[in-house]
């Protein structure tokens, strides 16, 4: 078997035993491995934290963000009951402006279906009246024509009861008229 070989590492010298294929690991006292001193390094890490109290402000930290995360989800939960109450809100106006938009169109048909029926009105009252008017200037063109008529007549008759008259009467037959009309006053 060989014997102890020596090698040279960052300046320190580690012994290397080879007996039959076996590796001695090198030990501190004689009892002190190296996952022994990992094991005693862990050891005192751990108790120096915990008389640093790293747990409880492990913990605390987390409560801390466990409150913020809180306070977020509540803020959330109060702009979401905003935000359904505003959409709410929102629905209920434009509802209410759709009632008021139909509200408006039945009350603008129901005021055309009135200007309708006036103008209906009125061009049946202005046709009655303008018929009045035809009929008013007919009879006045009808009384006209007869005036006009009986103008002309009387003045046709009393041309020609002249001329009659004068054929037919002579002075001396005047004369006789006249005083038969004294006579009888």
């Amino acid at each position: 078997m060989a014997e102890a070989a020596v090698t040279a590492e960052t300046g320190a010298h580690t012994e290397v035993v080879e007996r039959g294929g076996e590796h001695v690991e090198p030990a501190a006292f004689g009892i002190l491995t190296p996952g022994v001193w990992v094991a005693l390094a862990m050891l005192v890490l751990i108790l120096v934290m915990l008389w640093k109290k790293v747990p409880a402000m492990i913990a605390g930290s987390l409560d801390k963000s466990i409150a913020e995360i809180r306070k977020q989800l509540d803020e959330a939960k109060e702009l979401r009951a905003e935000a359904e109450a505003l959409r709410k809100e929102y629905s209920d106006k434009i509802a209410n402006a759709e009632k008021d938009a139909a509200a408006m169109l039945d009350h603008a048909r129901h005021e055309a279906d009135a200007i309708v029926a006036k103008a209906e009105a009125d061009t049946t009252q202005m046709i009655a009246r303008r018929e009045k008017m035809a009929d008013d200037k007919i009879g006045a063109a009808e009384r006209a024509a007869v005036a006009d008529l009986r103008a002309k007549a009387a003045s046709a008759a009393t041309a020609a009861s002249r001329d009659i008259i004068r054929q037919r009467h002579s002075a001396a037959a005047d004369d006789a008229l006249v005083n038969e009309a004294i006579s009888n006053l």
